[in-house]
C-alpha cells in the first residue's frame, strides 16, 4: 500500500494547490498548538503551586490543643490541656497504618521570639524539640555535619542543628559552626549540623531561621517533662490520613476527657486534604485544556474533510478510470484516507513543533528574568505528545472517512462521462 508511486501521488495531490492546502492545514496546526499550549500552561501553574509544598510528606496532618468549650466528666469548660508522650504511644498502638508520629515542642510559640546567643551575637529563632523522623516529614538538606539521632534522644545530648540563616546571623563569614556552642534561653547546645530547606509558602528566608534539638534534651533543659506541644502525623502511602483523622481526634479526646462533640478543643491541619484539592483542581484544568484543544482541532478536521470532498469531486474522472482498470473500492478508499491522514499528521506535527518552541522560549525567559510566583517550568510530557499523535491519527481517519465513502460510490461509467 505504501509504495513509492502511492507517495508520489499523495504529494502531487497535496501540492497541486499549495494555498488551499496551507489554509486547510492551518486549522489542525492551530488546534494542536492550542492544546499543547494550554496543557503546558496548566503544568507550569501546577508546578508553581506544588513547589510551595516543597518535599514535605503530603500524607500528613498537624495536630495541637486548644481550649475545651464544653464541660465533661467533671472537667470544666474553658480549661487548657497538653498532649504527652503517652498519647504518642497510644497512637502507635491503635493505628498501625501510621508511618511517622513526631511529637514536637517549640520555644515561645510561632513568632521566633526566643533568644539565642553566641558570644557577642544574638538572634531570635524558632527552636524545636524533635525526634529524628521529622526530617522525613519536613525534608531538609544537611549541608554540614548531621541531623539529630536516636543516640542523641536516648542520651539526652544537648546538640543542635541550625539553619543557614542562623549560621549567617551568629557566625562570621567562613567560620565553621560545627563543634561550637550556642546558648538557647541560657542553656548551651553544641552545633552538630547545618541544614538548608526549600522555601515553604514562598518564604525561603524564614525556613532557614530554625534550630532543631533532641526532644528529650529540650524537655529536660526547658522543664517540659513529658508534655508534647503538637504532633506531626504521617500515614503510610496506601492509607490517606484524611480517612483516619477523625479516629485519631476521637482517641485524643478520650485520653484528655474532652466532650465527644467538642469540635474546637483539638486543632488540626490536614495537609493531605489540601493537597488533594490542588490535585483535583489541576485534573479539572487538564480536562478543560483537552476539551478546548480538541474542539479547536475539530474545526480544523472539518476543514480537511471539506477539502477532501472537493478533491474527490475534482478527481471523479481519475477515480472512474482507476475503477475501470480494476482498482478495488478499498484501494480508492485507502488512497483518500492516506492523503487525509498525511495532511493531518504533517500539519499537526508542525503545531507540536511550534508549541515546543514557544514552551522553550517561555522557559528561557523565566530562567533569565527569574521565577514568577505560582508559575514554574511549563512543559508537556511524552505521554501528552503520544496522546496528541493519537488524536491526530484519529482526526485524519475521521476527516477522510466521508470523502472516502463518497469516492467509492462513484460508478466507473458515470465517472468516465464526467468532463
Amino acid at each position: 500500500m505504501f509504495n513509492r508511486d502511492r507517495w508520489n501521488e499523495i504529494l502531487e495531490t497535496l501540492t497541486s494547490n499549495w494555498f488551499r492546502t496551507l489554509l486547510t492545514a492551518f486549522g489542525v496546526f492551530w488546534g494542536i498548538f492550542i492544546l499543547i499550549l494550554l496543557l503546558s500552561a496548566g503544568k507550569g501553574l501546577e508546578n508553581g503551586i506544588k513547589s510551595d509544598f516543597g518535599d514535605i510528606a503530603t500524607n500528613t496532618m498537624f495536630i495541637w490543643t486548644r481550649t475545651a468549650t464544653r464541660p465533661y466528666l467533671g472537667m470544666p469548660k474553658g480549661r487548657r490541656f497538653n498532649y504527652n508522650l503517652r498519647d504518642v504511644e497510644d497512637l502507635r498502638e491503635n493505628f498501625k497504618d501510621l508511618r511517622f508520629i513526631s511529637p514536637r515542642n517549640q520555644l515561645n510559640g510561632f513568632n521566633g521570639t526566643n533568644n539565642v546567643i553566641r558570644g557577642l551575637k544574638t538572634g531570635a529563632y524558632n527552636v524545636y524539640g524533635d525526634y529524628p523522623e521529622i526530617i522525613e516529614q519536613e525534608p531538609m538538606d544537611i549541608i554540614a555535619g548531621r541531623f539529630i539521632s536516636y543516640s542523641d534522644i536516648n542520651e539526652k545530648r544537648k546538640v543542635a542543628v541550625i539553619g543557614e540563616s542562623v549560621k549567617t546571623g551568629l557566625y562570621d563569614r567562613g567560620e565553621d559552626p560545627l563543634g561550637t556552642y550556642v546558648k538557647i534561653n541560657g542553656v548551651n547546645f553544641m552545633v552538630v549540623g547545618v541544614y538548608k530547606k526549600k522555601s515553604s509558602g514562598g518564604d525561603a528566608e524564614e525556613a532557614q531561621k530554625q534550630i532543631f534539638v533532641p526532644f528529650t534534651s529540650f524537655s529536660q533543659a526547658f522543664n517540659q517533662g513529658d508534655n508534647v506541644g503538637w504532633m506531626a502525623i504521617t500515614a503510610n502511602d496506601n492509607t490517606p490520613i484524611t480517612g483516619i483523622k477523625e479516629q485519631i481526634v476521637s482517641l485524643l479526646r478520650k485520653n484528655h476527657k474532652i466532650h465527644p462533640e467538642d469540635a474546637r478543643a483539638i486543632g488540626y491541619f490536614d495537609l493531605f486534604e489540601q493537597y488533594q484539592r490542588v490535585e483535583s483542581l489541576f485534573t479539572a484544568l487538564k480536562v478543560i485544556a483537552y476539551f478546548v484543544g480538541i474542539l479547536v482541532l475539530l474545526s480544523g478536521v472539518i476543514g480537511i474533510s471539506n477539502i477532501m470532498l472537493i478533491v474527490v469531486k475534482e478527481r471523479t474522472k481519475e477515480i472512474g478510470i482507476r475503477r475501470a482498470i480494476g482498482a478495488s473500492p478499498w484501494n480508492i478508499k485507502g488512497q483518500i484516507l492516506t492523503e487525509s491522514i498525511v495532511l493531518t499528521l504533517v500539519s499537526g506535527m508542525a503545531g507540536i513543533a511550534f508549541g515546543a518552541l514557544v514552551i522553550y522560549l517561555v522557559n528561557f525567559a523565566l530562567e533569565k528574568l527569574g521565577p514568577v510566583d505560582m508559575f514554574l517550568n511549563p512543559s508537556v510530557s511524552l505521554g501528552v505528545i503520544f496522546t496528541a499523535l493519537s488524536i491526530l491519527i484519529f482526526s485524519g481517519l475521521l476527516a477522510g472517512f466521508v470523502p472516502a465513502r463518497s469516492a467509492i460510490k462513484i460508478k466507473p461509467v458515470e465517472a468516465l462521462r464526467t468532463e
